[in-house]
């Protein structure tokens, strides 16, 4: 698949998983008593829906039997953490400094994290194995048959 309709699915993804997260956000909003505390909730909320998405659609050419809960901790670790930092860390600064109101605020989030999200997948989460029709002898930049660096 080439570079550019992977980034149209991921970005097809990213769409669902912002209404999800803005839905989640202005519900979560209503009932919390601070919008920080429903942006954690609504960023996780996202994650997961986003994940299995991006498992099944943005990335499936590159699915690995038996490696579904390392690659969800991987996600978990980079579009995670980038997605929880940017969103905690923007949101003040939009809501309380810029005065935006707490959705669109998010909304301006979410878009900034996008284009790191998509290179930390594609280059870590759901990177392409050096053998791909065996998942347990799949290294990056190593001979699985003899287990020598690659040249």
């Amino acid at each position: 698949m080439s570079g550019f309709v992977r980034w149209i699915r991921f970005n097809a993804v990213g769409a669902l998983g912002m209404a999800v997260q803005l839905a989640v956000l202005f519900v979560l909003n209503r009932a919390t008593s601070h919008y920080l505390v429903a942006t954690a909730v609504a960023v996780e909320v996202t994650l997961l829906h986003n994940f299995a998405w991006h498992v099944r659609y943005t990335w499936r050419d590159r699915a690995q039997e038996g490696r579904l809960w390392s690659q969800c901790a991987r996600f978990h670790l980079s579009n995670g953490a980038v997605s929880m930092a940017g969103n905690l860390a923007l949101m003040p600064l939009l809501v309380d400094d810029a005065r935006m109101p707490v959705i669109a605020a998010n909304a301006v989030a979410v878009l900034v994290c996008s284009a790191v999200n998509f290179l930390l997948g594609d280059g870590w989460v759901f990177a392409k194995t050096a053998n791909r029709g065996d998942p347990s002898k799949a290294r990056l930049g190593t001979d699985a048959a003899t287990n020598q660096s690659a040249p």
